[in-house]
């Protein structure tokens, strides 16, 4: 197959089979600064930590454990093999951990990196009252390629710098992450894989490709192939972004602002459900007083500050994960899934316009052992993450039945 690069348009014909590599070595008027509130909806809007501390009221003063702070590090992979068929010199995946690796070795649970997350987006799930304790489990987060501090194509040296930066999948992720938890934790198999939307991406590849490695698989707001509709809207979005002149196939000199202006606006209409903007919830994660209009201009700078080939490169994973185009399936994403071997929690929420409801209905029916639980949330997408402090109750509970 050709290579392909961020500055290459995406292919009339689709994304063709892939490889999964697994034995390669590879942010106004309305506030004193627009930009501090700007950034505070990018952290609500990307369900980032502190967003989810403070609505979660997981904030230090609930009295959450200092254990529960993950521990940031740095794996470095030699001459990593992508599925595109480029060779990066290094690539450098970010992660987290939390708690402490039993003698066993079988305690371990992976938490997959989402867009434009970091290693604390995962904060909703763990506590001693929560899901996840890290006084029982020993928690691995990643992040993922492209959110600028793993291996992104704002931070990659020539000649795979900005746009000749090579597009990622979903299994490449999966590939590094695998080759950090073998070679660098010694984990040779996990307690579960958990994750959200595009962290959920990856669990579902987790299942497919490492069928064995874990023993359960928990996905929230998020399905195992990205369907034509989310395509056209993630195509929608990369053209906001892309067609502002400054963006020049991405070899700008000065960030595309109005090009990442487009693109949050047009973003943040897909985040939450048409009800959740009817029922104007959003009063209830902002300060007292706060407008729509205020609502509205902080959303147009929700992706300030962050560079326009990486938003670019996370877009193109997102759109071209399928695994059914892992081998030996050829495309044919219901065989996928009928091969997966382990009990699979899948809880999609009922108003996500990103990975709807009725795509969750599809696949669940072809996963032998899965347990098909919505969230009857109004706050689309970021119930999944647990925005909102029942959707957080309710994932808590679930997943810490699930994995008794």
């Amino acid at each position: 197959m050709g290579i392909e690069f961020l500055g290459n348009v995406r292919s009339k014909e689709g994304t063709p089979d892939n490889v999964f590599p697994g034995t390669a070595d590879h942010t106004s008027v309305f506030a004193n600064t627009a930009m501090e509130r700007a950034m505070a909806m990018l952290k609500r809007l990307v369900c980032t930590i502190l967003l989810v501390w403070a609505v979660a009221g997981q904030t230090a003063s609930s009295g959450k454990a200092e254990d529960a702070e993950p521990t940031e590090h740095e794996f470095v992979i030699k001459n990593f093999h992508t599925e595109s068929g480029s060779v990066l010199p290094e690539a450098h995946l970010v992660y987290g951990t939390i708690g402490t690796l039993n003698a066993a070795g079988d305690n371990a649970i992976l938490l997959p990196g989402y867009f434009a997350g970091d290693i604390n987006g995962y904060a909703t799930f763990i506590g001693h009252d929560e899901a996840l304790d890290p006084s029982k489990f020993f928690l691995v987060i990643t992040e993922l390629f492209g959110t600028g501090r793993s291996t992104s194509p704002s931070n990659t040296p020539s000649p795979f710098d900005g746009p000749r930066f090579p597009v990622m999948t979903i299994r490449d992720n999966v590939n590094a992450t695998r080759q950090l938890l073998t070679k660098q934790l010694h984990i040779r198999h996990l307690r579960a894989v958990i994750g959200f939307s595009m962290g959920a991406q990856q669990a579902f590849q987790w299942a497919v490709s490492q069928p064995d490695f874990m023993d359960r698989i928990v996905a929230t707001a998020g399905t195992a192939k990205t369907y034509g509709h989310g395509i056209v809207r993630l195509e929608g979005q990369i053209a906001a972004l892309t067609t502002d002149s400054v963006f020049a196939g991405g070899n700008y000199t000065s960030e595309p602002e109005k090009g990442i202006e487009a693109t949050s606006i047009v973003w943040a209409g897909w985040l939450y459900s048409q009800e959740w903007w009817r029922k104007e919830l959003w009063k209830t994660i902002e300060p007292p007083g706060t407008t729509f209009d205020q609502v509205l201009a902080e959303s147009r700078m929700m992706f300030s500050g962050i560079d326009a080939n990486d938003l670019l490169l996370q877009m193109r994973t997102w759109e071209n994960n399928n695994v059914g185009d892992t081998i030996p399936f050829h495309g044919d994403v219901e065989a996928a899934l009928r091969s997966i071997k382990r009990p699979v929690l899948y809880m999609p929420s009922e108003t996500d316009l990103y990975f709807p409801i009725t795509d969750a209905r599809y696949e669940a029916a072809f996963i032998p052992h899965c347990t098909l639980l919505p969230i009857p949330s109004l706050w689309g997408h970021p119930a999944g993450i647990g925005e909102s402090p029942a959707d957080a109750q309710f994932l808590n509970e679930h997943i810490a039945a699930f994995l008794k």
